[in-house]
């Protein structure tokens, strides 16, 4: 394991923490736009499975796996507490974060490869 594997598994963690205590916490802020909440799941796993593939470089069926219980936890959660409610809708914006992630990946790697063979 390098320097920066570590560095982002630090990140990582801290990532998750903010993440947890933002969907486990009472929102106490108006939602003005509908459903902006969605737009906070997609990203927050979009930068999930940025982070875990830099700090583990894990193959995308385990990546997927373990975002995709981590988003079913999220919502189990939030169905037990008063406050909150579980969404699929959440569950699906947190796994077309994962879908975006992998797709910016793979152009990203094209890239490399056809600049790589234009040298």
């Amino acid at each position: 394991m390098n320097n920066s594997q570590t560095f982002f598994k630090w990140v990582l963690l801290l990532a998750v923490l903010v993440i947890s205590y933002l969907v486990f916490s009472k929102p106490n802020y108006p939602q003005t736009i509908p459903n902006i909440d969605k737009v906070g799941h997609f990203g927050s796993f979009f930068l999930l499975a940025w982070l875990t593939q830099l700090a583990f470089r894990p193959n995308w069926p385990q990546l997927t796996l373990a975002l995709g219980a981590y988003a079913g936890l999220i919502e189990a959660v939030q169905s037990r507490l008063p406050y909150r409610s579980a969404s699929w809708g959440d569950m699906a914006a947190d796994m077309a974060g994962v879908l975006a992630f992998y797709i910016c990946l793979w152009l990203y790697q094209r890239y490399r490869r056809a600049a790589k063979l234009e040298q």
